[in-house]
C-alpha cells in the first residue's frame, strides 16, 4: 500500500512512494505529530539521480523489518534536496560538523523542535567496513531519545547556534583590494593538478565557478587545460554530449554518471568563454554539443528544462553509457571500429567494471568521427535510458536560459535564442502564485514551494543576460522587479547580505545564509554579481550598496578560501574592474553588426544595452527602451551609434565596428 508520498509530485518522494516506511513529506503534518507524540524526526534527504540513495532504499528502506523499527520510533520524512535546499542545508551542515564530512543520502535525527542532533551518510543494512548498520543507529538513537532526551536536547542546541553562525557573520570594515584579490586567484596554483587539469585530488568536480573566475581574470592556463581535458575525458559523454556531475578519479576517466541540468548550464557557459579566449575549437565545439544535448533531452514540452537524468538504468551504474570493444565492432563494423577503439582509447580489459570501457576522446581524431558518434548514439537509444527527474527548478531553468542566451548571442544560434526566450517565459509565466510570487518547482502543470534566495538571484542574472542577448526590453523590465523583490524578501537590513528564505517562509533553526559557491554559486554570490550589473544598466546606486553589502560580508572568507567562493570572487572582480556601459542604437541591420563586435570576444568587465533610440517605430532593436543607459543616446544621422562609458561618463559615439573596437 504506498505511503503518503504518493500524493506529492517530486521524482524522488514518488521513487518512495512504495516503502513500507510511513514517509511524510516536509510540512506542517509531520512536524505537528513530532511534537504531538514527542518522536524525534528522521529526515532521510535525496535526489533522483544518486546512485546511492537507490543502494540505501533497495537495501534498508524496502525491508520490512527495518520499516517497523524506523515507524515505531520516528516521524520519518523524505526530503528532495533539489526542492527543500534549506532543509537539507541545515542537516548538511550539521553532519559535517558532527562527522566532518558530508553526501547523499543524508540521514539526520531533528528534535520535534526542528534541531538536528545526530547525522550521518549512507549506512548499510549490515555491519562493515567499520560502519554500523542502518539498525544499530536507529536502535542507538531511539534509546538515548528515550533515556537521555535532556543530554539529546542540550546536544542540539549546542549545535543549533553553530548553525546560526551564518546568519551572526558581520561585515568587515577593511576595504575590499586589487591586491588581495590577486593572490587568492594566484592561490588557486597550489591546489591546481598540472598533470590532468582541475583543482584537488579524487574525486574531481568540473569547478565552474572557478574556471569562470580565471577566464575573466585572463588567466588560460589552468582553466583552458582543465576544460581541454575535461572535454577529452569520461565525465564528458564522447557520443551524446554533456557532462556528468564529476570524476570518481584524478584524471577525469570514469564519471558517477548522473547529469545534472546545473552542471551542463554552467559549463556550456564556461566552455563559451573559454573558446572566446582561446579560440580552440574543441571548446566551442562542446559548448554547443553540451547545449544542443539539453535542447535534446532535458528540454520539457512547454519550454523549461528537467533536471537530471539518473546515474543508473536497470539498477546498474554507467549500464547506459558504456561499451565493450565487441559492442563497438558490432554496432561500427570493422574499419571503423579500428578508428573509434583508437580515439576512445577502448580495450578488451576495459576501463571501468567487467571488461566495460567508458569512452574517453585522447586518441587520434579520425575523419569519421561524426559518423561514428552517430551510429553510436543510434545503437545507445536502443538502450533501456536513465531515470529522469522531470520536476523543472526555477534557479537550474534560469542558468540554462543565461547558457543558451550568451551562447545565442555569441555564436548567433537563433534556435538558442529562442529557446533561452521560451524557457523564460515559461518560467516567468508557470512559476507564480496567485499573488505574483516567485515559485521553486513545476510539475504536471502546476508550481509549488515558495521560491528561495537562489531563485531570484540566478533569475536575475539570467534575465540580465537575455536582455544583453536580445535587447529586448522586458528582460530587463523582469529582472528589477526581481531585483526589487529579492531585497524586499531576503536582504538582511542590519549585517548585510541576503538570508537563504524569504522573511515570511518556514524557518529552520534560525534564518542562514548560504555562502560557497559549490557545486553551483551561492544565492549570495549571485546576488552580488546580479545587483552589481544592473547598477552599471540602472545608474541606481542603490543596487551596488545591496552588492556591496553581500561582498564586505563574505570577502575575508573568499580571499582565504578562493576554491569555494569562485564566483563572490568574480563578482569582487566585477565590482573593482573599470566596468565599461556600452549602449547601441538605431536600426537594426546596423546596430547588430556593433554588437557582434562587442560579443566577439570575452569582455568580463562590459554590460550592454540597445535601443532604437529616436529612430522611428519598427527601425531600430529592442522591443521598447526603457534602460537608464539608454536615456538620451540617439543614432548618428541615421546610423547606429554605439556609446562606450565608463561610470556614465561617455566618449564620443561611433557608427563603425572598426571605431568601436579601438574603443573597447
Amino acid at each position: 500500500m504506498p505511503n503518503r508520498l504518493a500524493a506529492e509530485s517530486s521524482p524522488y518522494l514518488l521513487q518512495h512512494k512504495d516503502n513500507p516506511v510511513d514517509w511524510h513529506a516536509w510540512g506542517n503534518e509531520a512536524l505537528e505529530r513530532s511534537h504531538a507524540e514527542q518522536k524525534p524526526l528522521l529526515v532521510s534527504i535525496g535526489y533522483s539521480a544518486c546512485h546511492w540513495c537507490h543502494v540505501m532504499e533497495r537495501e534498508s528502506f524496502e525491508d520490512p523489518n527495518i520499516a517497523t523499527l524506523m515507524n515505531d520510533h520516528f516521524v520519518c520524512i523524505k526530503v528532495d534536496r533539489e526542492e527543500r535546499p534549506d532543509v537539507d542545508a541545515v542537516c548538511m551542515e550539521a553532519c559535517q560538523a558532527m562527522t566532518g564530512h558530508g553526501g547523499w543520502p543524508l540521514n539526520a535525527f531533528l528534535t520535534p523542535d526542528r534541531v538536528p542532533f545526530y547525522a550521518g551518510t549512507y549506512f548499510p543494512p549490515e555491519s562493515r567496513s567499520g560502519m554500523p548498520s542502518w539498525s544499530m543507529v536507529l536502535e542507538a538513537v531511539a534509546k538515548a531519545w528515550a533515556e537521555r532526551r535532556g543530554d539529546v536536547v542540550r546536544q542540539g542546541e549546542t549545535l543549533a547556534q553553530s548553525l546560526r553562525a551564518t546568519a551572526a557573520l558581520e561585515a568587515s570594515k577593511d576595504p575590499i583590494r586589487e591586491a588581495e584579490l590577486s593572490e587568492a586567484v594566484s592561490s588557486l596554483a597550489t591546489h591546481y593538478d598540472r598533470a590532468n587539469g582541475g583543482f584537488g585530488r579524487a574525486p574531481k568536480f568540473p569547478q565552474a565557478s572557478v574556471l569562470e573566475l580565471l577566464l575573466a581574470r585572463g588567466e588560460g592556463t589552468m582553466s583552458l587545460a582543465t576544460l581541454s581535458a575535461m572535454a577529452r575525458g569520461g565525465i564528458y559523454d564522447q557520443v551524446g554530449g554533456g557532462f556528468s556531475r564529476y570524476a570518481v578519479d584524478a584524471t577525469w576517466t570514469v564519471p558517477h554518471f548522473e547529469k545534472m541540468l546545473y552542471d551542463n548550464a554552467l559549463l556550456a557557459r564556461a566552455y563559451l568563454h573559454g573558446w572566446l579566449l582561446s579560440r580552440d575549437e574543441l571548446l566551442r565545439r562542446v559548448c554547443c554539443e553540451t547545449l544542443d544535448w539539453a535542447l535534446r533531452e532535458m528540454r520539457g514540452p512547454e519550454g523549461g528544462f528537467y533536471s537530471a537524468l539518473d546515474a543508473d538504468s536497470e539498477g546498474v551504474e554507467g549500464k547506459f553509457y558504456v561499451w565493450t570493444t565487441e559492442q563497438l565492432r558490432s554496432v561500427l563494423g570493422a574499419e571503423l571500429a579500428q578508428d573509434a577503439i583508437a580515439h576512445f582509447g577502448a580495450t578488451e580489459r576495459g576501463n571501468f567494471e567487467h571488461g566495460l570501457n567508458v569512452l574517453e576522446g585522447r586518441g587520434p581524431e579520425p575523419e569519421r568521427l561524426a559518423e561514428i558518434r552517430a551510429k553510436l548514439y543510434e545503437a545507445r537509444s536502443q538502450r533501456v535510458r536513465p531515470g529522469l527527474d522531470d520536476k523543472r527548478l526555477t534557479s537550474w531553468n534560469a542558468l540554462m536560459i543565461a547558457a543558451l542566451a550568451d551562447a545565442g548571442a555569441v555564436l548567433g544560434r537563433l534556435d538558442y535564442l529562442e529557446a533561452a526566450g521560451a524557457c523564460g517565459s515559461f518560467v516567468l509565466a508557470e512559476l507564480r502564485d496567485g499573488d505574483g510570487r516567485l515559485l521553486r518547482t513545476w510539475k504536471d502543470g502546476r508550481g509549488r514551494i515558495a521560491a528561495y534566495l537562489e531563485d531570484h538571484a540566478f533569475l536575475l542574472e539570467a534575465m540580465l543576460t537575455l536582455y544583453e542577448s536580445t535587447f529586448d526590453a522586458r528582460w530587463y523590465e523582469e529582472a528589477v522587479g526581481l531585483a526589487e523583490a529579492m531585497i524586499a524578501l531576503f536582504a538582511d537590513p542590519e549585517r548585510g547580505g541576503f538570508f537563504t528564505t524569504a522573511r515570511d517562509g518556514q524557518q529552520l533553526p534560525g534564518r542562514r545564509k548560504d555562502l560557497e559557491d559549490s557545486p553551483i554559486p551561492s544565492g549570495n554570490s549571485a546576488a552580488a554579481f546580479g545587483l552589481l550589473r544592473l547598477a552599471a544598466l540602472s545608474g541606481e546606486s542603490r543596487y551596488e550598496r545591496e552588492a556591496l553589502g553581500v561582498l564586505r560580508l563574505m570577502h575575508p572568507l573568499a580571499m582565504r578560501h578562493p576554491l569555494a567562493f569562485g564566483h563572490l570572487l568574480r563578482a569582487i572582480d566585477f565590482y573593482l574592474a573599470p566596468v565599461k556601459e556600452v549602449a547601441i542604437v538605431g536600426p537594426e541591420a546596423e546596430a547588430q553588426a556593433l554588437a557582434r563586435v562587442v560579443r566577439s570576444q570575452l569582455r568580463p568587465h562590459l554590460v550592454l544595452a540597445g535601443g532604437a533610440g529616436t529612430a522611428a517605430a519598427g527601425s531600430g532593436v529592442g522591443a521598447g527602451d526603457g534602460v537608464p543607459l539608454l536615456a538620451g543616446r540617439t543614432p548618428l544621422d541615421g546610423h547606429a551609434a554605439a556609446y562606450v562609458c565608463e561610470h556614465f561618463a561617455c566618449r564620443a559615439p561611433v557608427t563603425s565596428p572598426e571605431e568601436l573596437a579601438a574603443a573597447l
